[in-house]
């Protein structure tokens, strides 16, 4: 009896363990393949236009590195199926030498049981007492023992029900399991079709050397242009505290609340846009055609649909709204001590001291036709004048 308890309790444990990381490898799966649908809906719309770009390039990167994630949670999802179960059939096989060892107690129970089955040989056996107590023990010993055959005859009903729903799930698991390999054999085939992609994209784009660094330089002087702007607001604002004897930054309670707010909602905060994928991070980073070339990106960006709208991704005060040369429009909206800084707008919905809620839309992300129709919004978040990688505020 001790021993099925055991069993019983073994066997809630391994179910408990194995139920939450599979659990969160589907999450990671899910992920993976709704990433990689999104970004094949972006490349079907960028091959609209039959000129190769680099935001194509990008894309089918971020594909093949998706793809890569998934055949990696697929392969630990199978890894955890089969341990599931090598468990369930350890289980199995203790439920069942624990079900024959109770099934022989109670056999012996049942030939006790048979051979003193008169009523005659029940008397006889308490009134051979030597006295009164003696007799009583034996009353209840009786007793108890009809009580124990009872459940003896349930625990053999209950192990083989056990045994039952285990042997289902020994048969659903090999066949998940089944399943997952044949997918994980297309996800490969799809990665193999990825790389040749990505290949004769680098060859194409290997070809227009001249052009793409005639592209950099104009992007690295939208950027400097940029970040001019951004720091001229910083100042302004460290000048405002100076001249109100202040250190630091001139902010109102709520503004400073509101900053309070923003930094305790790290990796909680809204995307920029309702759909999207990072295509170049933050910091620097190779180039992925040109060699012996350095990137230096002082946010993120974001490849999305066309008519995307940009949306504030907290509460605050828009600072700034300004053009910039060959890079579109960009607004600037101050959290407190942050700001948020969202570039690469067609257009425009809101102005300079407007209060803007989180998710409220703030303009469309400009679509470059001539580039097959990317569609790229470039965000940035600063605390004070700190340049801070965007990928850790955002939700994952």
């Amino acid at each position: 009896m001790k021993k099925a308890g055991f069993t019983i309790l073994f066997l809630m444990i391994i179910i408990g363990l194995n139920a939450q990381s599979l659990d969160d490898l589907r999450n990671r799966k899910e992920k993976a393949a709704a990433e990689i649908r999104l970004t094949n809906e972006l490349l079907e719309k960028a091959k609209e236009n039959e000129k190769i770009s680099l935001n194509q390039l990008r894309l089918i990167n971020n594909s093949i590195n998706q793809r890569n994630k998934l055949i990696s949670a697929q392969n630990s999802e199978i890894k955890l199926l089969q341990e599931f179960i090598d468990d369930n059939t350890m289980v199995v096989r203790m439920f069942q030498e624990d079900l024959k060892g109770i099934k022989e107690e109670y056999a012996e129970m049942i030939r006790f049981a048979y051979k003193n089955r008169n009523t005659s040989d029940y008397l006889i056996f308490l009134l051979s007492s030597n006295n009164f107590n003696q007799a009583y023990k034996r009353h209840l010993y009786l007793k108890q023992y009809t009580g124990f055959r009872k459940v003896q005859a349930q625990t053999i009903e209950s192990i083989q029900n056990i045994l039952d729903v285990k042997a289902k799930d020994l048969s659903r698991q090999k066949d998940e399991k089944s399943r997952l390999l044949a997918e994980m054999e297309d996800e490969n085939r799809n990665l193999k079709n990825d790389k040749q992609q990505q290949d004769s994209y680098i060859r194409k784009m290997q070809q227009e050397q001249r052009s793409l660094q005639q592209k950099i330089r104009e992007q690295q002087r939208i950027e400097r242009d940029l970040e001019k702007q951004i720091q001229k607001i910083i100042e302004e604002e460290a000048k405002k505290a100076r001249d109100a004897g202040k250190p630091g930054y001139a902010l109102t309670p709520e503004q400073k609340l509101i900053g309070d707010n923003f930094g305790q909602n790290k990796s909680r905060l809204p995307w920029p846009v309702e759909r999207g994928i990072i295509t170049e991070h933050f910091g620097e980073h190779n180039h992925p055609t040109l060699k012996n070339i350095v990137l230096n990106n002082n946010g993120v960006d974001i490849a999305t649909e066309p008519g995307a709208k940009a949306r504030s991704v907290f509460t605050g005060e828009v600072s700034r709204v300004f053009a910039i040369s060959g890079g579109n429009m960009a607004v600037i909206i101050r959290h407190g001590s942050y700001l948020s800084v969202y570039s690469n707008l067609s257009e425009v919905t809101v102005k300079a001291g407007d209060k803007v809620t989180i998710k409220q839309n703030i303009g469309s992300v400009y679509t470059d036709v001539n580039e097959g129709n990317n569609t790229i919004l470039k965000f940035q978040v600063w605390f004070e004048n700190q340049k801070m990688d965007p990928e850790v505020w955002l939700v994952k």
